[in-house]
């Protein structure tokens, strides 16, 4: 407990699965805690459980890939909490699709989400953050997909390529400016949430035949929880990870040391 005391964490994508376990985790170590989602009835809900809970928290509805909502976001955390110390860009969509079968639509959605959010979200937490000087943590959500190539998840492979590189580009800003901000990937391997029910729905399988088959892909034979990844995120939201910035978290069942 504690570990987060007096600090203010937003997270993108937070009404539900990896995001929601992170705004859940980070309360209860003392963070209060910006829940954005585009689902606003579901991101209420966690609000109120972390209300319930003692600790507190605000609802803000942002779409990641539009410039003025993010605008408003940043605005509204600083007016009603004062700073910003954390922003972990958790928001994300899937698309499981191989190189031809995806359409320029889909590509430029699935783009527009995953790292145009993550350059919009980062960004703006930077001018945010620069001047409050206090220890601050950008988290951007990448993937073992920002690691290493699937042959049937095209755009998502190249959107999360593209969070990798340029959590790194942004590190190494902060760090020649002299900000105290560190900024970080995070790389999960499958984890049971919305995206890979979406992933399962795509490749005609139940979930039960998806996540199974997944699992055993895993050395360590199963998928992850939401949890699993909150806390690799709660150690880079906290000073513990003081000397740690421009580098990638893999949090993946063994998957990428095959």
């Amino acid at each position: 407990m504690g570990r987060l005391d007096n600090k203010v964490a937003m997270i993108t994508g937070g009404a539900m699965g990896i995001g929601e376990a992170d705004a859940l985790l980070f309360s209860k170590e003392g963070a209060k805690v910006v829940i954005t989602d585009i689902d606003a009835i579901q991101g209420k809900k966690v609000v109120d459980a972390i209300r319930n809970d003692g600790s507190e928290a605000m609802f803000i509805k942002l779409n990641v890939a539009k410039e003025e909502e993010w605008d408003n976001a940043i605005s509204e955390t600083i007016k009603t909490y004062g700073k910003i110390n954390i922003l972990v860009n958790n928001a994300g969509v899937s698309l499981g699709k191989n190189i031809e079968q995806t359409t320029l639509a889909e590509w430029n959605n699935v783009m527009d989400i995953n790292s145009k959010g993550v350059f919009l979200g980062t960004k703006n937490a930077i001018i945010a953050m620069k001047e409050n000087g206090e220890n601050c943590s950008i988290i951007n959500r990448s993937s073992i997909d920002g690691q290493v190539g699937e042959p049937d998840l095209a755009a998502y492979c190249a959107s999360k390529g593209a969070v990798t590189i340029l959590t790194k580009a942004a590190a190494l800003h902060c760090g020649k400016k002299g900000y105290k901000i560190r900024v970080n990937s995070v790389h999960p391997g499958y984890v049971h949430t919305s995206l890979t029910e979406k992933e399962a729905s795509d490749s005609g399988l139940s979930d039960d035949e998806y996540f199974s088959n997944v699992g055993k892909l895993h050395p360590i034979g199963y998928i992850g929880r939401p949890m699993d990844i909150a806390y690799g995120d709660l150690y880079l939201a906290s000073d513990e990870s003081i000397f740690v910035t421009g580098s990638e978290l893999t949090i993946d069942g063994g998957w990428t040391a095959q």
